[in-house]
Formats: structure tokens, C-alpha cells, sequence
């Protein structure tokens, strides 16, 4: 069986810090016996969270979701800031909240915590990414948003989400993908594995056609790995091939052996940059280069 993930460290210390109530300045004993228990609330007095990161629910999981509830109430709560008198707004359990609208429910039970803007954008993206239903694009969307909105540091957000910071970055690279590639991904017509292949091709047009092979061929992993591979050693080679010597340079190579009496190789690549090596064998033998080169 696997162990349960718990809440990252900095969304827990949110949901429980009072400190963080955005409705009031202080807080009264009324308020103080609601804050933080689980009620029954009436659907019409929740708002959706307008930082909800993810953008797609499946249709069909959505449907099983309605019929469960219809039959059985909704298990696990949702859980809602207090925005004020009668009226809470969604931290997380959009799912739920979404199927039970359309069950029919008129209440449903929530915990009720106290978060500002910034704190809820954070506990939305981190509550979001520990589900197991998330796509890959959706959970390196969700990264994205930790870093640049909630000010996160790739080692801070990998503390957030339980994950070690090389996974974070590696999901991070997803979204250097081409949208077409993001997209199959998103559909798992590829798998992770293949995405993470193909961002080792670094030309465009070589990325596209290994993509259109992985979904023709039907590629592996491993043979997509092997492609770029290939392709890396042959861009290797071809970078580091000295262009050939024109029959000039060629004459200019045999001149300076004639006039240096020791070998003498010219390189050059394709753009004419390049490189005249003389060779010597000793400390005098490289004083005798020298005095030629000062005749």
C-alpha cells in the first residue's frame, strides 16, 4: 500500500496560521469557534477559487464523481475561506464542488480556514499538485505559477510539494516542449519519458519528425533516446571535422614545413576561422622557430 502524501510544509503552516484572515483585523469568539472546523454550507454561498490551476476535468471521471455523490454525499470536504458574512470562496476541492452542483446539492460539508490572496494562490497550486489525476503539463504549469507568482525559489517550491528539486526541474522542461508535443502529452499519446527525450534535440524541425515517428512507429522510450543520441554524436563529429585544405593552403602547409624544418599543420573550419600549429622537440629546437620567425 502505498504511504499517503501529507500537505507540504508551507501549505499546513498556512491553513492552521490565523494571522492570515483577510475578512477582519481581529479575531472574535465567534469567529474563532467557526475558523477552522468543518460546517455544512449552503453551495450558493461558495464561490469558485479564481486561482484554480487546473483548466481540464475529465468529462467521463466527472460524471462517476456526480453519481457517487448522489449516492453516497461527499466524502471528503471541501475546504473554503471565510470572504466574509455568509459568503466563503474555494481553496481546494473544485471537483467536488463542481459534481455536487450538479447532483443537486444544495450544502455541502467544507473546512473553513482563513488565507489571504497570496497564501491561497500557494495552498490551491501545492494542494492541486499532490493529486494523483493531474496531467504532467498541469503540474509544470503549476511550478511555473509557484515560482514567478508566489516568489518561490525552485529549492523553496521543492520543499512546498515533497518533491526533490532535479524532479521539479525536470517538469519544469515540459513547458520548453513545442505546444503540439505538450498537447499529445497532455492527451497521453506520449508518454513523460518520450517528452523528456525529445528535449534532447535541440533542432526544431529534428524534434518534430522523431514526435511525428513516436506517433507513427509507435517509438519506445529508449529508441527515441537513441535517435538523439545518434543525432548528438553526429552533430559532435561534423563540429569538431576540420574543414579540408585547399590545394593553396595545402601549398602554404608544405612551404612553412620547408622553411621551419618540422611539422606543420594548418586548421580551419568552414567559415575560414582556423589555427597554423608548428611542432618542436626541445627548448632549443623551439628557439631555432623562433629566430626563423624573427628573419
Amino acid at each position: 500500500m502505498s504511504k499517503k502524501k501529507g500537505l507540504g510544509r508551507g501549505l499546513s503552516a498556512l491553513l492552521e496560521n490565523a494571522e492570515t484572515d483577510i475578512t477582519t483585523g481581529t479575531r472574535s469568539e465567534s469567529t474563532s469557534r467557526v475558523l477552522g472546523s468543518i460546517a455544512m454550507l449552503p453551495t450558493e454561498q461558495i464561490e469558485a477559487n479564481p486561482f484554480q490551476p487546473r483548466t481540464v476535468f475529465d468529462r467521463d471521471a466527472m460524471l462517476e464523481l456526480v453519481q457517487s455523490i448522489k449516492e453516497l454525499g461527499i466524502i471528503q470536504p471541501v475546504t473554503v475561506r471565510k470572504m466574509g458574512y455568509d459568503k466563503f470562496q474555494l481553496i481546494s476541492g473544485e471537483r467536488r464542488f463542481r459534481a455536487s452542483q450538479i447532483a443537486g446539492l444544495t450544502e455541502i460539508p467544507a473546512y473553513i480556514r482563513v488565507a489571504n490572496d497570496q497564501a491561497m494562490l500557494e495552498m490551491a497550486l501545492v494542494e492541486n499538485i499532490q493529486r494523483r489525476d493531474l496531467d504532467p503539463i498541469e503540474v509544470a504549469l503549476s511550478y511555473q505559477r509557484l515560482i514567478e507568482e508566489c516568489k518561490l525559489t525552485q529549492e523553496a517550491m521543492s520543499e512546498r510539494v515533497g518533491k526533490n528539486r532535479a524532479t521539479v526541474t525536470n517538469t519544469l522542461r515540459l513547458l520548453k516542449l513545442p505546444p503540439e508535443v505538450q498537447s499529445a502529452l497532455r492527451k497521453s499519446e506520449i508518454s513523460v519519458g518520450h517528452a523528456r527525450a525529445l528535449l534532447s534535440f535541440t533542432d526544431p524541425a529534428e524534434l518534430n519528425a522523431a514526435f511525428k515517428r513516436i506517433l507513427s512507429e509507435g517509438l519506445s522510450v529508449r529508441q527515441t533516446e537513441e535517435a538523439g543520441r545518434a543525432r548528438r554524436q553526429q552533430e559532435s563529429g561534423t563540429k569538431n571535422r576540420p574543414a579540408p585544405l585547399s590545394f593553396e593552403h595545402q601549398k602554404i602547409k608544405s612551404d612553412l614545413i620547408d622553411r621551419f624544418g618540422t611539422k606543420v599543420d594548418i586548421k580551419r573550419d568552414e567559415k575560414g576561422k582556423g589555427k597554423i600549429e608548428i611542432a618542436f622537440r626541445s627548448d632549443d629546437d623551439l628557439q631555432r622557430i623562433i629566430d626563423k620567425l624573427e628573419e
